[in-house]
């Protein structure tokens, strides 16, 4: 007979093997490793994907977690891009302490907007974050004294890592500086989506009216995580600050918010590596295809958008990780 003490620890036991990283998670980050020897003359690009994917692991918290929909989150990472570029312009240009203050920054506006997002849902809920992000970039324009307005911000100095490791030309710094903030974030992530906070989160993504007849404080936890990913990405926006030294209103627009929900499309949500992949996929494809044609690229990524969404609607990597159970069972 089940009791339950024993049922508790079974579930117990459940997360603990759920959290244990896997060897392909090892062989993943080892991987990621090899542009330094084999494509150093991509390791701008490189950043630049691991920039924009720690940016997509934060959504994919509060999207394929926790079922909140958004078109705005390029709000925190802009927020964080500003605030990390106008450190510097005080005559602060540490950049792990401008992570951390940017990160606090935008994660206390994330719990502010917070108690407005877990008031509505469905296409309200949508209509207020785009709403947020675009007035959030109008403000940012027409503070020009202070943002620099379409100009972008300009005079950004970036300390050196550690009083050592200077953001060059090569790109070999600002890789391995995006490449371990995107692990953090990442190892971060984690923690959170295996444990019972995060198993809380999944059941309001599947049935919200469950979780009040369970007693779940789903609000909270909402909130919550909500915080958590406004946080990470404005360390994303801030990452973005260091290796570029330059920040310009495209951190805060529209068009971010969207690329970045077809990144989880396309890798498939409520998966952080998913997230990466998708990322990983549409910022290659981006490069290759804008060389290729600079004005319908887009073109080639909306018919990606499409296969994907019919022939693996649960995304590219849901759809590898069908294909393998299928091998081997």
């Amino acid at each position: 007979m089940t009791t339950p003490a024993s049922s508790t620890a079974d579930n117990h036991a459940w997360l603990r093997r759920q959290a244990r990283w896997s060897p392909y998670e090892l062989a993943f980050w080892l991987a990621v490793l090899i542009p330094f020897w084999v494509f150093p003359t991509y390791l701008t690009l490189a950043s630049q994907i691991a920039i924009t994917a720690l940016f997509a692991v934060s959504v994919d918290l509060v999207l394929g977690y926790a079922g909140i929909v958004t078109l705005g989150h390029a709000m925190f990472f802009g927020l964080g891009a500003y605030a990390a570029g106008l450190l510097t312009k005080a005559g602060w240009g540490e950049p792990l302490s401008g992570l951390v203050l940017s990160g606090l920054l935008t994660a206390l506006v994330g719990l502010l907007v917070s108690f407005m997002i877990v008031r509505v849902q469905h296409l309200a809920l949508l209509m207020i974050t785009l709403g947020l992000g675009l007035l959030t970039a109008e403000l940012a324009n027409s503070l020009g004294w202070l943002t620099g307005g379409t100009d972008g911000l300009q005079g950004v100095d970036v300390w050196p890592v550690f009083n050592h490791f200077e953001f060059d030309l090569w790109g070999y710094t600002a890789y391995a500086y995006a490449l371990a903030a995107l692990f953090v974030g990442v190892a971060a992530a984690r923690r959170i989506v295996h444990s019972s906070f995060g198993l809380s989160l999944r059941g309001v993504r599947e049935n919200l009216n469950r979780m009040p007849a369970i007693g779940s404080p789903w609000r909270r936890h909402l909130q919550i995580v909500y915080t958590i990913s406004a946080g990470m990405a404005g360390i994303a926006g801030a990452v973005l600050t260091h290796t570029t030294e330059t920040v310009s209103l495209d951190s805060l627009s529209f068009q971010r918010s969207a690329d970045v929900v077809v990144m989880l499309i396309l890798g498939g949500t409520g998966r952080l590596y998913g997230a990466i992949l998708g990322a990983a996929i549409f910022m290659i494809a981006r490069d290759q295809l804008s060389d290729m044609n600079p004005q319908y690229w887009y073109f080639w990524i909306g018919l990606l958008l499409m296969l994907v969404v019919l022939f693996m609607p649960k995304g590219i990597l849901g759809g590898l990780s069908g294909l393998l159970r299928r091998l081997g069972g």
